[in-house]
């Protein structure tokens, strides 16, 4: 990299240096960014001097070295205490603590009231795959789309980014639907294996089979979407939510006679027998969305 590559990399400062904020620092200081950091508990951040970042005493100290303020602590209280006090205006303040859209919002508010850009983020990633370009990882940003683009490329150097929209609580709100996803799917694999457990069937030799299964399953996000977009949920139905709640007295006996809890199955189950005993048959589950819509029972 020569002198003049290194001179142009935008100075950032960043608040947070836990096991997520550690590795970005890191991956900013290798592409030779002047990173300044503050953690909480200071012998945390002391070991990212010796690649080359300067530690502050303070967060206001902190913030107040660079215009790019980067924040990863552990919730949006921590940022508050953090911040307080601190000179936000004129910073462009990117807040990559996980959140949700609510605080997203008001954080966006609140920065914005003290002279700052804001962008709110929601990183899909852990920490090893930070900074290596085929892991996947990505982060989600949303709100000040100026701050965004004359930031993109530094905010890419650790993870891919995507823009959710100017709306500060998108970022948080992708970010939780698709771990809220992630968890459902974890229950699913864990209730899978604790079925097999108590037989003479390698878990290692099941893993294979329960990848391709769930891989071969994925596409049918497509067609809820294509649905949910229609408004028409009987639309390329591939097996009916009748043919399903019949199903599930199988699973159910089988987690039985395999004495294992249904507790993990259960509370989808029985959503899908409110919407059959609605008269909806002849859709598949993307229907259940209804149920789960409060703003529908509240009138809201």
């Amino acid at each position: 990299m020569t002198d003049n590559a290194v001179a142009s990399r935008t100075p950032l400062t960043l608040l947070g240096t836990g096991a997520m904020g550690t590795a970005l620092a890191r991956v900013w200081l290798a592409a030779g960014h002047e990173v300044t950091v503050w953690n909480r508990t200071a012998a945390r951040a002391e070991p990212l001097a010796a690649e080359g970042a300067t530690i502050a005493r303070t967060a206001v100290e902190a913030v107040a070295a660079h215009r790019l303020v980067i924040v990863c602590l552990l919730d949006d209280a921590s940022v508050g205490e953090a911040l307080e006090g601190a000179a936000l205006a004129g910073r462009d303040l990117v807040n990559l603590t996980t959140g949700t859209p609510a605080q997203g919002r008001a954080r966006a508010a609140w920065a914005e009231a003290r002279g700052a850009r804001f962008l709110d983020a929601g990183i899909m990633a852990v920490p090893p795959m930070i900074g290596v370009p085929d892991s996947g990882g990505y982060v989600f940003y949303s709100g000040s789309p100026e701050l965004f683009e004359e930031h993109r490329d530094t905010l890419a150097v650790p993870a891919g980014t995507r823009y959710a929209g100017t709306d500060p609580g998108f970022a948080a709100l992708h970010d939780v639907a698709l771990l809220s996803a992630m968890s459902g799917m974890f229950a699913g694999i864990t209730h899978a294996f604790a079925l097999i457990r108590p037989e003479d069937i390698a878990p290692k030799d099941f893993a294979p089979l329960l990848v391709d299964w769930l891989t071969a399953m994925a596409p049918a996000v497509h067609r809820s979407a294509d649905q949910l977009q229609s408004g028409d949920y009987t639309r390329n139905v591939v097996s009916n939510l009748a043919m399903q709640v019949a199903g599930n007295a199988t699973l159910l006996r089988t987690a039985e006679e395999q004495r294992v809890s249904p507790e993990l199955l259960t509370p989808y189950m029985e959503l899908m027998g409110r919407r059959l005993a609605q008269g909806h048959g002849d859709e598949d589950g993307t229907g259940m969305v209804e149920l789960l819509d409060l703003r529908r029972k509240t009138g809201a």
